[in-house]
């Protein structure tokens, strides 16, 4: 249980079982450099490969940073809060952790339906592809999601640090906007409508994409494992979402939704398209050759 109370930190217990928390601080722990090492290489693969600047692998290149931006946010401060027994954070750090998650989780979806959109417009649309997803169009869209996405949560953290605060019991062990808003003194049901517009919105989009029927039996034919993926991450958003708006849910449930969301598509991610592209791969197993003899 995390517990915040304005500028001050109160102290409570993680909740695991004797005998379970030095295992869990190793696993996550390894788990973390993990993430750091695969998405660090896909990143670093891309960016010096000249071969590999084209549209896809320009979208691909955001998924490492958004992964590495969402376990960064939680799991140092989670793997330490073991070390030490202290499961207490500032009620800022709450806020700049809640906004972090919440950054990585929005524009995870956002990029992984923009290259839904590229092998849309590389299937259905082969002779306009070069025409459409111009370097400009790919920079655009980029500087677009990552702008629209900071000032968002601005926003919206903003609105919630205005009302005071009655409780200082975070259940979850992470911070999060609707983990939050429980803390507050005032009903807050139109957050609730405007986070569910927004959801609906992210979520809608790819649907868009895929309507047309001779989209999907192409698109399932050619890059089934992005679908699957994708699916997946929104699968378990949603859940993890709608799991906060009904009491009845158990924390513990809550919490494994909440980091199977944080945890498995950042260590899924880099072994996914670094497995199944081939082209990256190759060019991956060339940057650890040179690393290798840089050594030597």
């Amino acid at each position: 249980m995390l517990t915040v109370c304005g500028n001050l930190t109160m102290n409570s217990t993680l909740d695991l079982p004797p005998g379970q928390e030095y295992p869990v601080f190793v696993l996550g722990t390894l788990t973390y450099m993990t993430i750091l090492l695969c998405n660090t290489l896909v990143f670093a693969t891309i960016v010096f490969t000249k071969s590999l600047h084209k549209p896809m692998f320009l979208l691909l290149l955001n998924l490492p940073l958004m992964d590495m931006i969402g376990a960064t946010a939680f799991l140092p401060q989670f793997v330490t809060s073991i070390l030490t027994k202290n499961r207490s954070i500032s009620y800022p750090g709450c806020f700049f952790q809640a906004f972090l998650l919440h950054f990585y989780g929005t524009g995870n979806l956002l990029f992984l339906t923009l290259m839904a959109y590229d092998r849309y417009i590389a299937i259905c649309l082969p002779l306009r592809y070069n025409s459409i997803m111009i370097p400009k169009t790919i920079m655009t869209l980029v500087i677009a999601i990552w702008f629209a996405e900071i000032l968002f949560f601005i926003v919206l953290f903003s609105l919630i640090a205005r009302f005071r605060i009655c409780k200082t019991n975070i259940v979850d062990i992470f911070c999060s906007n609707p983990a939050m808003r429980k803390l507050l003194c005032v009903d807050t049901k139109v957050y609730n409508y405007f986070g569910l517009f927004f959801t609906g919105v992210i979520q809608g989009i790819p649907l868009v994409i895929n309507k047309q029927p001779d989209a999907r039996g192409k698109a399932l034919q050619t890059c089934g494992t992005h679908l699957v993926v994708f699916l997946f991450f929104q699968f378990i958003c949603i859940i993890a979402l709608m799991a906060h708006r009904f009491e009845r849910v158990s924390p513990n449930i809550r919490r494994a939704l909440g980091v199977s969301v944080i945890v498995f598509p950042p260590v899924l991610n880099p072994l996914i398209y670094g497995l199944n592209t081939k082209e990256l791969q190759i060019n991956m197993i060339k940057i650890i050759k040179k690393a290798r003899l840089t050594k030597k």
